[in-house]
């Protein structure tokens, strides 16, 4: 009995080795014992129910303590949430990592703090693209063509813009130091600017006098667009107006909210946009009542293939309702809804959640082959002009930009 007993702690013993053998790694790496190799070793199937979350964590955190280099959690994370979004397959549903999602913030806003200018890529630092009259960096004799060197005494200098911009923002109040090159000085100057908040221009104007035109160019609809696009009309109604060229070449779309609030102007009570989700509801977005202006004059709407999401509606929502003539290049086809969604540490998911309708039921959905080249989809313009590119242009001047010239034109003839 004794020796029986003996042969059955030895057992015992033998199989607390083997299982110690098969999850030593795991307490060391500070993990809960796998029992999916204990599984293994005694022919047990794994658990078929394992939910997709289960799954996803366990692989990440053998990643995360089993890979042979060391590996930032945070950054796995991240690669992560970008994997998923990008297995979708839709271009427009994507992950915001923190940085990310706070510029797309700040695009949606159109304000900021900062000193008031684009700035683009140069070799000796940032060219300065704009400058916003109404701005700090105006007030302090930055100007459009001004070369950037410095940023508070340290050179930037072959550095990335978007890290010069991000160096050239911060708290309201606060004074950056710009080193500058202007063309009418001999040498470097420095310009002390104060940080302000920025409400940056989406909305530019012009009165052609030649052609008593006007010309309003909207670059984005983002929270102050349609104010902007009110105060732009106003100063171009001081004129005597025979027609009024709308330019969204280029405008990538922005707030579903915004585009309806400026087709207001235009249509009360009318339909903006059928959204179709995925479990089969409906919702319709409609214009405002009492916002209506009276538009004297007819009005083209300038488009291209970069044309897109609300400036799709915009435009469509006008040449439905008879108030628009849509000239140039077919527009890009964006016929989805996509809501953003925060997440924990200041990330964002931005994910589609809707089809969209035009009033009239079009669906302007982009359709690509297997090369990504345009099939069809975005709206098909009344009068097609393709931008002339065998010369030097300048957009927004008729002399050098075709697609306007025609634009003024077709206005003309129905004055």
């Amino acid at each position: 009995m004794r020796k029986l007993n003996q042969v059955f702690l030895f057992a015992i013993l033998l199989l607390v080795c083997f299982v110690l053998g098969f999850t030593w790694r795991d307490v060391q790496s500070g993990q809960a014992p796998s029992l999916h190799a204990v599984n293994l070793l005694f022919g047990v199937k794994a658990d078929a129910k394992a939910s997709p979350q289960d799954v996803f964590k366990q692989t990440y955190n053998r990643i995360l303590t089993q890979y042979t280099e060391k590996v930032k959690a945070k950054e796995l994370k991240y690669a992560g949430m970008e994997g998923l979004m990008a297995s979708l397959g839709d271009p427009h549903t994507m992950f915001l990592a923190p940085v990310e999602a706070k510029e797309f913030s700040e695009q949606t806003r159109a304000n900021f703090f900062g000193i008031g200018a684009r700035l683009q890529a140069d070799p000796a630092g940032a060219q300065v693209a704009t400058v916003f009259q109404d701005g700090p960096a105006f007030a302090a004799g930055l100007r459009a063509g001004n070369i950037i060197t410095s940023v508070n005494g340290v050179s930037v200098s072959g550095k990335d813009i978007n890290d010069i911009v991000d160096t050239i923002k911060g708290k309201e109040g606060t004074v950056v130091n710009l080193g500058v090159i202007q063309a009418d000085k001999p040498r470097p100057v420095t310009l002390a600017i104060r940080r302000a908040k920025i409400i940056a221009p989406t909305v530019d104007q012009k009165y052609l006098a030649d052609s008593q035109m006007g010309y309003l160019s909207v670059s984005q609809f983002s929270e102050p667009t349609a104010k902007q696009f009110d105060d732009a009309l106003a100063t171009l109604e001081q004129h005597t107006l025979k027609g009024l060229v709308i330019d969204l070449r280029g405008n990538p779309g922005g707030l579903l909210s915004t585009a309806q609030d400026m087709l207001s102007r235009f249509v009360e009570d009318k339909v903006v946009v059928r959204m179709k989700f995925r479990n089969g509801d409906e919702e319709v977005a409609k214009t405002y009542s009492g916002s209506k202006h009276d538009f004297e004059y007819p009005i083209a709407i300038l488009i291209n293939q970069d044309s897109a999401s609300a400036a799709e509606i915009f435009s469509g929502c006008l040449r439905d309702y008879g108030k628009a003539t849509l000239i140039g290049e077919h527009s890009y086809g964006k016929a989805s809804v996509q809501n953003v969604f925060p997440l924990i540490d200041e990330a964002s998911a931005k994910i589609t959640i809707a089809k969209y309708f035009l009033p009239e039921k079009e669906f302007i959905g982009r359709k690509v082959d297997a090369d990504g080249v345009f099939i069809s989809g975005g709206l098909d313009p009344a009068i097609k002009v393709s931008l002339d590119l065998d010369h030097a242009i300048t957009i927004g001047d008729p002399k050098t930009d075709n697609q306007l010239a025609r634009a003024i034109a077709y206005l003309r003839d129905k004055a």
